[in-house]
């Protein structure tokens, strides 16, 4: 070493900005996504038990024996309580979310042709598929489109437990995103 060549000094290393991760937020699909005649099947079941039937029952203020009074159900004609209808409908287009509408949704216009063929019972599993039975781009709201689907809820065992026809305002895909830009305000999905 000389004067003219001082020692090496090692440098601290320069920490470098992490690159920001990719983002893939869970969706439901657009108007435009949405095929009409495919079946669209939404897992994971939901295994349905007594508190949860229960629970529902009286915080919806239903009374119904048939679904609080094991007793008195053992002498009914299915010969045990029900699960309630209404928790059946609420859970097979609660399955439904998260594959089709969860945030491409303006709003539900509303369920016809509801019934329920079989009744479902604590401990058995529900299983929701979707046809998406037609659609049309919505004539008064630019850049959404009305959406019609036939729910079914099946049983473990395959046996319908449930049938119901919803119809939804969906977002299309460009007019959704100029809305989250800042194009149309005050618009709140349901």
């Amino acid at each position: 070493m000389t004067a003219d060549n001082p020692p090496a000094v090692e440098q601290p290393a320069v920490e470098q900005p992490a690159a920001e991760p990719r983002v893939v937020e869970q969706r439901g699909l657009y108007f435009d996504e949405l095929e009409e005649g495919v079946l669209y099947a939404h897992r994971p079941g939901r295994t349905v038990t007594e508190t949860d039937n229960v629970l529902f029952t009286t915080l919806t203020m239903n009374t119904q024996a048939l679904h609080l009074d094991a007793a008195w159900s053992a002498g009914q004609p299915f010969g045990q309580r029900l699960v309630n209808s209404m928790f059946t409908l609420s859970t097979v287009v609660g399955q439904s979310v998260s594959q089709l509408t969860q945030g491409t949704i303006v709003a539900q216009l509303g369920l016809t042709d509801v019934s329920f063929p079989h009744p479902l019972y604590h401990g058995d599993t529900l299983y929701t598929e979707t046809v998406i039975t037609g659609k049309r781009l919505s004539g008064s709201r630019p850049g959404q489109g009305i959406v019609t689907m036939q729910h079914t809820g099946r049983n473990q065992d395959g046996t319908v437990v449930a049938l119901a026809t919803r119809s939804c305002l969906m977002w299309t895909r460009e007019a959704h995103a100029g809305q989250q830009t800042g194009g149309q305000k005050g618009t709140m999905a349901v």
